[in-house]
């Protein structure tokens, strides 16, 4: 296959693999996450998490109690090298639950930067940080009830 073909589809994949977390996290379906990160992937998502099974229940806690979220991620920029790989995305996440005390809106905005493998089912994320570069609206919606 032609190598720019290839760095296209690897290209692909990568931003595939980001999208795929953003519906998990969307619908709810934290087993689809085990498409997205290596079962012993790293991740600082406002606290130091060790292992996808700890990434999952993370995202759950985080995200069980909404009545929705929504998660858009934008402006990808990859870098590959060979069966790895380094990625950064912008991202909004808009976060509803109504039975919130004030306003049921809180966004997150910032980025993910992430470092992927290539493995025999595809691309995997090996580690993730979320930067937050910026919030609004009301806090309490995020908090747990």
């Amino acid at each position: 296959m032609d190598e720019h073909v290839k760095l296209l589809l690897d290209r692909q994949e990568i931003v595939d693999v980001t999208v795929a977390y953003t519906y998990a996290l969307d619908t709810k379906n934290w087993a689809a996450l085990d498409d997205v990160f290596l079962v012993d992937a790293t991740a600082m998502l406002t606290e130091e998490l060790n292992g996808r099974e700890a990434i999952k229940e993370r995202v759950r806690r985080a995200l069980d109690h909404l009545d929705v979220s929504q998660h858009m991620i934008s402006n990808h920029r990859i870098e590959i090298s060979g069966d790895t790989a380094t990625s950064c995305c912008y991202l909004q996440a808009q976060h509803v639950r109504e039975a919130a005390p004030g306003s049921p809106n809180f966004i997150v905005a910032g980025r993910y930067e992430d470092q992927l493998v290539r493995t025999a089912d595809g691309w995997r994320i090996s580690h993730r940080t979320l930067v937050i570069m910026w919030t609004e609206g009301n806090p309490a919606v995020a908090r747990q009830r």
